[in-house]
This record gives C-alpha cells, sequence and structure tokens, in this order.
C-alpha cells in the first residue's frame, strides 16, 4: 500500500471478515479470493523530521494483505482494499524506548494519476506527517477510528475524522 514510510498507512470501506481456523488456512483463503500479501518494510526517520529525536519503525507482527479493485486505463492500480493485523515497533533511537504500536486498520486507497491519494479508513492506522505537511503538526500518529485522508502529490497529509482520535507516539517514546 505504501503503508506510508511510516507504517504506512491503511483506510475505511470496512472490510471485516471471520477469522479462519489457522494461519496456512487464513493465507489459502484470501489468496483464493484475490488478496495478496502487502508486507511493511522497517524504515527510519531521522531527529526533527517526525519527533525530536530519530525513529526506527519495524513490523513485529504483519499479516496484511491487499487487494486491487480497480485499475486505470494504462494498468496502474486505482483502487486497493488492505485489511490484517500490523504491529509496528517504534523506537527512540536515541534512548532505546519503544511502543508496539497496533495499526492494524482496514482501508480502501485510491491512488491517482497526479500522484495524490484518498484513503477511506477504519481503524488504526500509523500516519507520519512532516514539518507544515499535514492538518496535524509534524509527528508520528496512530489515528484510530472512521476517517479519510487525502495526501497531495506535494505529500502533505490531510486527516479528516468522522469518529476516532489520534495519539501522539513521539510523546509515548520520548
Amino acid at each position: 500500500m505504501r503503508r506510508t514510510t511510516l507504517a504506512t498507512l491503511t483506510l475505511a470501506a470496512v472490510l471485516l471478515g471471520t477469522q479462519p481456523a489457522s494461519a496456512e488456512t487464513a493465507t489459502e483463503t484470501e489468496t483464493a479470493k484475490g488478496w495478496e500479501p502487502a508486507p511493511s518494510a522497517p524504515w527510519d526517520v531521522g531527529a526533527g523530521v517526525r519527533c525530536d529525536f530519530p525513529v526506527h519503525g519495524e513490523p513485529v507482527v504483519d499479516e496484511v494483505v491487499r487487494r486491487v479493485l480497480s485499475t486505470h486505463p494504462d494498468g496502474s492500480v486505482r483502487r486497493v482494499a488492505y485489511k490484517g493485523d500490523l504491529v509496528v515497533r517504534v523506537t527512540n533511537t536515541e534512548t532505546g524506548a519503544s511502543y508496539d504500536a497496533d495499526a492494524s486498520g482496514s482501508a480502501v486507497v485510491e491512488y491517482r494519476p497526479d500522484g495524490s491519494q484518498h484513503w477511506a479508513v477504519h481503524g488504526p492506522v500509523l500516519v507520519g506527517v512532516g514539518q507544515d505537511q499535514g492538518s496535524v503538526p509534524r509527528g508520528l500518529y496512530l489515528v484510530d477510528g472512521v476517517y479519510t485522508m487525502e495526501i497531495s502529490p506535494a505529500g502533505y497529509k490531510s486527516v479528516r475524522l468522522l469518529h476516532g482520535a489520534t495519539d501522539a507516539l513521539c510523546d509515548r517514546i520520548d
């Protein structure tokens, strides 16, 4: 998904399903329905980029899957649904303080030809915002609830909560 560099993100047509009996069954069942793994990579950001200190993020649970819902005329992905368990360990690399952020939300993301994105989200997603690059101050957030997020071609993130809250993760690991 581009679960953004910060986990990368996930957003809202509620895509809740029943839990299969085993991990093997879950993988086979999801693949049969057109879902494919969408793993998140570890990431690092320097001091001042999101928090006042350098931060490392690493998935400790990553069972996110995606399903392409539609494509653009050129064949590139237009709309993608994401769902699945994702827990990211967010660490202050100066002090070693860490927090396991449950970012297991569901999302439908529309990728536009100009590079912008529209996210419709249900549940928690990890969102990183740079200085003057969002409707919330610079930081790293766990945004939870029902909301939308617009990401401009330049990367400006506008979060609109219909119902929910934001949790400032920089404060948790300061």
